[in-house]
């Protein structure tokens, strides 16, 4: 159905199950497990879909290794398993990372880890090569039953200068494990969107949409596009707006202060010699204030971030100068003699984090767990909203899972598609070795007479979805771009054809 088609269902037929309010990777998550599981489901978001704290995000899919200190384990463990079900499912967009922490103490940070640990404290501080080699054990003990990455290793003085001679000399080891890393988070929300539709007959996402108000049965939702408004009569509303959630549920008559956000900056620079200092993966590691910081190579740039400020106004958020100065000051800690200037940064990005509302003492300090807050119906609303606060990316499956559940059971339905092995757009009937895969592009040459470098470069972009645009580039008259010929005219036309795009 065309967008067009899907808003004059709706507003011939207004009932609808689930109504999703945001089209964020936990908004998606949700709308995919729903779809699957047979629900009619509606997905709006008011923006593009994936364009918000979703993008914005430091591209690392991880366990989150600091969390180990506040005690979150179930967190950690859940986030490694999910880690390694993305590398599983989406192995097209998802790849391991071989992360570097530089060391410059031993034994600093026991008291204090043991205080945060305890909640006690919640003041950064050093992680010294104890503390450090306690958490990576306990990483790789996590996932011994599914070690999909290699385990950690701790590496001498001498052998961390020989294999990085830019590194700070000071340090008096490096520790190396692996996460992993996703080059366009958009992509994997997009190509679970279009799962999920070609799945469920009666499951619809569209974007651009805005939720404005509610009254007894009803939602009314604006067409950002065209003006217009309709409404839907939903039996349950999922709110999964992200930073957003508090404003979105005051739109629908409820009051709450679910979320305390921070924000996150990044920047993007173009440097060639710290480029080549960390070509062999991320470096991760503590600034002066003991805030995470972290930086790895895209491409032929090298990612920066990030910081963790409280904001009440997520759309009014920016990246300063102060915050600038302060990522492009770290890598002075950890390569002395590289100098990177704010002339070298050729993009930045912000977004925020929906983490809890929460007393903590420092950002740091709040949990990066997820829950569902539920606004039981009232107050002017005759149905129930579930509001999906904090959360991390890696999680969003698992997190999708518990919101599916929790909904299923209200709608008195039983689960039948479990989504833990299920994969992902262009990861499905994903060659499993090079062998596998130089017989897909064989078959798939042979099909379409595209030239094979071609052919390779649709699959490193699209993963099997490749085979799709493939057939549709073959059926027309094809040319490169003239700005981007590693990009064709064909390519565009299909994506803008199928993939949800209303903006150039």
């Amino acid at each position: 159905m065309t967008r067009r088609e899907i808003i004059e269902h709706y507003r011939n037929q207004p009932d609808v199950s689930v109504l999703i309010i945001g089209g964020g990777v936990n908004g998606i998550g949700t709308f995919r497990d729903l779809a699957l599981n047979g629900v009619d489901v509606l997905l709006v978001e008011k923006n593009d879909f994936c364009s918000a704290a979703s993008a914005a995000n430091s591209h690392m899919v991880h366990g989150g290794l600091r969390y180990l200190e506040y005690g979150e384990f179930r967190l950690v463990k859940e986030a490694l398993r999910e880690r390694n079900l993305l590398l599983q499912n989406a192995p097209h967009y998802v790849h391991p990372l071989p992360t570097t922490i530089p060391i410059f103490h031993r034994f600093s940070g026991l008291f204090n880890a043991a205080r945060r640990f305890l909640r006690l404290s919640s003041k950064p501080s050093h992680r010294g090569a104890l503390i450090i080699k306690v958490g990576l054990m306990l990483y790789d003990l996590f996932t011994r039953g599914q070690q999909t990455l290699p385990r950690h290793q701790f590496f001498s003085r001498e052998e961390s200068l020989r294999k990085r001679p830019k590194l700070n000399p000071a340090i008096v080891n490096t520790a190396q494990y692996y996460d992993a890393w996703m080059p366009y988070p958009e992509r994997i929300c997009l190509e679970m969107i279009l799962d999920a539709e070609a799945t469920g007959a009666n499951a619809h996402a569209l974007n651009y949409v805005k939720a404005v108000g509610a009254n007894g049965d009803t939602v009314t939702l604006s067409d950002e596009l065209s003006g217009e408004r309709f409404t839907v009569r939903p039996q349950i509303v999922v709110n999964a707006s992200g930073p957003w959630i508090d404003f979105t549920n005051r739109d629908m008559g409820q009051q709450t202060t679910f979320i305390g956000g921070t924000k996150g900056a990044h920047l993007v620079v173009d440097h060639r010699e710290l480029l080549e200092a960390t070509v062999e993966g991320e470096i991760f590691f503590e600034n002066e204030d003991g805030r995470i910081t972290l930086f790895f190579p895209i491409e032929d740039r090298v990612l920066m971030g990030s910081t963790d400020i409280p904001v009440d106004d997520p759309d009014a958020v920016r990246v300063t100068d102060e915050e600038i100065d302060y990522i492009l000051e770290s890598v002075r800690l950890v390569f002395p003699t590289i100098d990177v200037k704010k002339s070298d940064v050729v993009y930045t990005f912000t977004g925020v984090r929906p983490l809890p509302h929460s007393d903590a003492d420092t950002p740091g300090a709040v949990s990066r767990d997820h829950s569902i807050r539920v606004t039981e119906a009232g107050n002017g609303v005759n149905f129930p909203v579930l509001s999906l606060v904090g959360g991390k990316w890696t999680t969003f499956r698992a997190f999708s899972e518990q919101t599916a559940d929790r909904v299923l059971h209200d709608l008195k339905r039983a689960r039948t598609v479990d989504t833990a092995h299920e994969a992902i757009g262009g990861g499905k009937n994903y060659p499993q070795t090079d062998a596998e895969k130089q017989t897909w592009l064989d078959n798939l040459h042979t099909q379409t007479n595209i030239p094979r470098e071609r052919l390779e470069t649709l699959f490193k972009r699209y993963g099997t979805r490749a085979a799709s645009i493939a057939a549709y580039i073959a059926n027309e008259n094809d040319a490169p771009l003239s700005s981007r010929p590693d990009y064709s005219r064909c390519e565009i036309a299909f994506i803008a054809a199928h993939e949800k795009v209303h903006h150039l």
